[in-house]
């Protein structure tokens, strides 16, 4: 059976209030993208910590988010339902980690890895479809992520030659 999450889902477990980004997997319109934009608010509240520090932190954050995003999916019905963003907002942590702290780059480094954790280009779509539960669905942001952080840094390279 599958559940609509809402405020009271959401409330239910610590989990779930996890794997659907503090409610923005809630919304009805783009909710990876409202997922993706509380990364922002969290990095910037990671600078507050010493940068060898965050690497460790996000691989803590993807580590968690395995059982996280597994137990609402399973609660949900849906192994990969698109108001889980918690693989949004870890993968978007990972971009930001390396993008320059400018507006401008986090806007493009945004649109990047939306772009890529839409399109799903090989072989995104083929481990989303091999690997399952909730490793599944963080795994295929990481990859998104990384296709991101390439294009975005051989762009950062062209234009500071």
């Amino acid at each position: 059976m599958t559940t609509s999450p809402d405020l009271r889902f959401l409330f239910r477990r610590p989990a779930h209030l996890l794997a659907l980004g503090f409610g923005s997997g809630l919304s009805r319109i783009a909710p990876g993208t409202f997922g993706t934009l509380v990364a922002f608010p969290l990095f910037y509240g990671t600078m507050a910590i010493p940068s060898e520090w965050h690497l460790p932190l996000i691989a803590f954050l993807f580590l968690i988010g395995i059982p996280i995003c597994g137990a609402t999916g399973r609660a949900l019905g849906v192994e990969d339902h698109g108001g889980i963003v918690w693989d949004e907002i870890v993968a978007m942590l990972l971009v930001l980690e390396y993008t320059p702290f400018s507006w401008t780059w986090w806007l493009a480094a945004f649109a990047l890895f939306r772009f890529f954790d839409i399109l799903k280009p090989f072989p995104i779509r083929r481990c989303e479809r091999r690997f399952k539960g909730g490793f599944g669905v963080m795994f295929d942001d990481l990859l998104a992520a990384i296709y991101a952080l390439l294009i975005l840094h051989t762009w950062l390279w062209l234009t500071t030659r």
